[in-house]
């Protein structure tokens, strides 16, 4: 079966009392929760163990879904960097972060379905403090470890993120996970791959990763534990742009020794206030991620957004993929704002909810079209992109559902540039359809009235915003009729 999940966040109960997250998952038709976990958040002494945040995470995704763990060996008294958060680090004693996992896999009794030995491990020195042998080491015990409890699940890799798929081939991020693959090519049942770039890129993205499986004798199926769209890693002219803020901010040809340069606040700190000195300056493709951009760009995003919750799940389903992951469900401190945090310039528009007053509130429009697109996926097992011949420009996927059960799910938009989309005109598409009964919605969770003439002919509102037909209604609470 096709899985459409979310991801909680990285620090779900590390800084405070786990929130309750179940209900907003359960909103959006999810059926699984990627969640991180610290080595010290669950063993804070050594053989003392705190049980609270993953029963928690057990409980509210019971009878609902599936819960995917991304476990940190981030330690005060455990590891070689001392630390409760980022980066983790390799453990003083292997044989302790090896009790430490099966004590939690064992106290998980089977619930977990996808268990994670960091995330994004190469890149080194804010996701690992370590070397690529190293983390291939802590790899190997942590598949040992949690291959010792029974029925405990598959073994996911580290995620490959953007500085890896952004790269070119030979580049130290790809030789990190060269050198892994090299080492402990057995210790993993899953690839994890992040996309975060334009959507056009995922079958690239996917076919780089395989040949470098292939390259070490390794085949594993993928998954994408994380997704979002759209970023800044999609739109050229907004990296070069906030290149440029990071140089006006902090200038490499400045007089200042390095250490000088930083006093007081961060370089990227800097370059975000640079940013919004100039905001009405900069290209609209940077200013729809900063606040107070215009009205227009903002509903513009958000429209790109609800594209891209669709374009990204179809692409990646159709290349082989079973799950994945959006990033994320929210943000993970109620009530907090900042806006020169860079980190956030690249994240913090991709919430699907608020979380104001520790609840979450005001679902975004990408909301409503994953809560659509997960409803028509619902009992899924693959989709297959339908290749028209000559039209190159038309992106057409088929859902393929189990024998017998009577539902049929068809996906199309046409290719158009990410932020450029919306300008360019609509055209009518002549496409056959052979069921008896239709149900049509666009991205952004609309109900389209399509006519059908002439023996199952439609005339389908192609452009870059994917239109869904149905056979079957879909179930999907609260879908908002075409404004």
């Amino acid at each position: 079966m096709l899985t459409m999940g979310v991801v909680r966040g990285i620090s779900h109960g590390l800084f405070g009392a786990p929130d309750e997250f179940g209900s907003a998952v359960r909103d959006l038709n999810a059926s699984l929760v990627r969640a991180f976990l610290y080595w010290g958040q669950v063993e804070p002494q050594p053989g003392v163990f705190d049980w609270i945040v993953i029963d928690r995470l057990l409980q509210q995704v019971k009878g609902s879904g599936r819960l995917w763990l991304t476990v940190c060996s981030s330690s005060l008294w455990a590891t070689r960097t001392s630390t409760s958060f980022l980066p983790p680090s390799p453990p003083v004693d292997a044989s302790a972060y090896a009790r430490f996992v099966r004590e939690l896999v064992g106290r998980c009794e089977s619930k977990v379905s996808y268990w994670q030995c960091e995330n994004e491990p190469s890149n080194v020195g804010l996701r690992w403090s370590g070397t690529a042998v190293e983390y291939g080491d802590l790899l190997t015990t942590f598949a040992e470890s949690v291959r010792a409890v029974p029925a405990s699940g598959q073994i996911v890799l580290g995620g490959m993120g953007y500085e890896v798929l952004s790269s070119e081939a030979g580049s130290a991020a790809w030789q990190f996970f060269d050198t892994v693959l090299a080492a402990a090519g057995s210790s993993f049942d899953l690839v994890d791959v992040h996309s975060y770039d334009d959507p056009r890129r995922i079958p690239g993205h996917f076919a780089a990763v395989r040949a470098l499986l292939a390259k070490n004798g390794c085949a594993q199926p993928l998954v994408v534990g994380e997704y979002g769209g759209p970023t800044i890693f999609g739109f050229s002219v907004a990296e070069r742009a906030v290149q440029a803020g990071i140089m006006a901010a902090v200038p490499e040809t400045s007089p200042l020794l390095p250490e000088e340069r930083t006093q007081g606040e961060a370089p990227d700190r800097l370059a975000m206030r640079e940013l919004y000195k100039h905001l009405s300056e900069l290209p609209p493709e940077l200013q729809q991620f900063l606040d107070g951009c215009p009205s227009e760009l903002a509903a513009r995003r958000d429209r790109i957004a609800c594209r891209e919750i669709v374009t990204r799940n179809l692409i990646a389903f159709a290349e082989g993929v079973t799950t994945t992951c959006c990033w994320g469900l929210a943000p993970e401190v109620p009530d907090f704002s900042d806006p020169y945090d860079m980190l956030g310039l690249v994240s913090a528009r991709l919430d699907l909810f608020e979380f104001r007053d520790g609840t979450f509130k005001d679902a975004q429009p990408a909301a409503d079209a994953f809560r659509l697109l997960a409803g028509a996926l619902q009992d899924a097992i693959a989709v297959e992109r339908i290749i028209l011949g000559d039209r190159r420009d038309v992106w057409a996927f088929n859902v393929v559902f189990p024998s017998g059960s009577g539902r049929a799910v068809q996906v199309l938009w046409r290719d158009a540039d990410p932020f450029a989309g919306d300008e360019e005109g609509h055209g009518a598409f002549e496409w056959h359809w052979v069921h008896e009964h239709i149900h049509v919605f666009n991205a952004f969770a609309e109900e389209v009235s399509i006519p059908v003439w002439n023996h199952g002919l439609l005339a389908v509102p192609l452009s870059a915003t994917p239109i869904l037909l149905s056979s079957m209604p879909l179930p999907i609470p609260g879908i908002r009729q075409n404004r």
